[in-house]
């Protein structure tokens, strides 16, 4: 074992840190075999805090070169974790990977300096290394990240995976790649939840998919017998909100990822849809018709209370709480027209924070209290526009125009935004950042729409 050091822990402490969560994956046949945190190698503490990229919104941005050549050790692992590290870390927006072709060296293991000539000759700024083996029906991977102008390390990380688990471990590498060189948090080792669409606009079938964050290893949740819409990842579990509508009204049920079992949102008379779990997970707040309105109640999913939260003649939806839980935002046309109002987690004392031209509708609020923005789809004159406000509606910036653009969902990190566009008959899931820098296509095997972003897992 190599005991390296690293910079600084490489996310937040709490349950979400990469350290808590490689040392609790053995329950996900991910298991952590070391991890080595301190100070960074004599002499590079200055040098190292100097390389950073710096984001700032309408201002001019080059993406950072960067090297990532194939892990030493096995050959094929080595290729492959590389493989998914560089696309991760290009997706990103952040970072140009320098083509593999121009690297003088293919490989660059873990227990050894870079020879940085070879790498400042290309102009790489940093450079992911690391050898990966596999060694009783384990895959060991040690990893460093090189300040290559600085000559120093800034990370330096050790893990263990089975080899059913290569691409988390891969995820999680260059989360931590990711973390050191932007200052933000990472967050490729999450999934998305989405509707996948076949079939011919008339009758299409729609079914519930599970992927991760880019578009590898769809995995199918529903069968397609019913419509599905608004899936919503639970905060703190591997459960999923959604309506589902069948032979009746539409309902909100609760799926449970890992074992498909589902539970209806109640038996209620009315129509209920629009659901989204609380930051911790234990409530519920869904939108339910009756006499051609809608309003807004909370459930507790534990005791299965259920609270009235607004009322009127006025159709109230898309509720979403703030990252603390003590406010939530949502949509209504109680003035008119739809717009985005704030209210209290107990309901009351509504305040609308929209005022631009057009409709504001789907109101998501980011999960990172340290980037306090409200995700919207906006309608204005014919086209669909996905945008970002401060919850006390300043700072509105559109990041995403077309001709139909809708339901925004964050990242773990509240630094990008992933949404849905159609054109040509056809939905596809896209990416943007809050910055409006990146904006890039997500593949997926079919049409794709509805995406809900999980947490960083566990």
């Amino acid at each position: 074992m190599i005991a390296t050091p690293t910079s600084a822990p490489l996310r937040a402490a709490g349950d979400r840190s990469l350290f808590g969560r490689m040392a609790r994956l053995s329950t996900a046949a991910l298991v952590a075999l070391a991890t080595v945190a301190g100070a960074l190698v004599a002499g590079a503490g200055p040098a190292a805090a100097q390389l950073k990229i710096t984001v700032t919104p309408g201002a001019a941005f080059q993406p950072m070169p960067i090297a990532v050549p194939e892990f030493a050790g096995d050959p094929t692992l080595g290729a492959q974790v590389a493989q998914i590290v560089a696309a991760d870390l290009k997706a990103s927006g952040y970072f140009t990977v320098l083509d593999p072709a121009s690297y003088l060296e293919r490989s660059v293991g873990a227990g050894v300096t870079p020879n940085f000539n070879n790498w400042r000759g290309i102009n790489a700024q940093a450079l992911v290394a690391g050898t990966v083996a596999q060694t009783g029906g384990q895959i060991q991977a040690q990893v460093r990240v090189w300040d290559v102008f600085g000559g120093t390390q800034l990370v330096g990380s050790q893990f263990g995976t089975s080899p059913d688990a290569v691409r988390r471990l891969a995820h999680i590498v260059a989360d931590a790649a990711y973390a050191q060189l932007t200052g933000f948090k990472g967050f490729f080792d999450s999934r998305i939840v989405y509707v996948d669409e076949t079939g011919p606009k008339t009758n299409r079938v729609k079914r519930l998919a599970i992927m991760d964050w880019d578009g590898a290893g769809v995995r199918y949740l529903t069968r397609g017998q019913e419509l599905v819409l608004t899936p919503r990842f639970s905060p703190s579990n591997q459960q999923v909100a959604y309506m589902a509508y069948g032979a009746g009204d539409p309902k909100v049920f609760i799926l449970n990822v890992a074992t498909g079992a589902r539970q209806l949102l109640g038996d209620f008379a009315n129509m209920t849809f629009s659901p989204r779990f609380s930051p911790d997970g234990g409530r519920l707040v869904f939108s339910m018709q009756k006499d051609g309105n809608a309003n807004i109640f909370q459930m507790d999913l534990s005791g299965r209370g259920v609270t009235q939260l607004t009322s009127g003649a006025s159709i109230d939806t898309s509720p979403s709480f703030s990252p603390d839980g003590s406010q939530i935002v949502f949509e209504s046309d109680r003035g008119g027209v739809q717009q985005l109002y704030v209210m209290d987690r107990g309901g009351g004392g509504a305040k609308r924070i929209s005022f631009g031209a057009g409709r504001y509708a789907t109101p998501v609020w980011s999960p990172d209290p340290d980037n306090p923005f409200i995700a919207f789809t906006k309608q204005d004159g014919s086209g669909f526009k996905i945008g970002v406000m401060k919850p006390d509606g300043s700072g509105e910036r559109i990041l995403a125009d077309g001709f139909h653009n809708e339901g925004p969902t964050w990242a773990p990190n509240g630094r990008y935004v992933m949404f849905f566009r159609e054109g040509g008959g056809e939905s596809q899931l896209w990416l943007a950042d809050v910055t409006g820098h990146v904006l890039t296509p997500i593949k997926t095997p079919g049409g794709a729409s509805d995406p809900a972003w999980s947490p960083l897992l566990k």
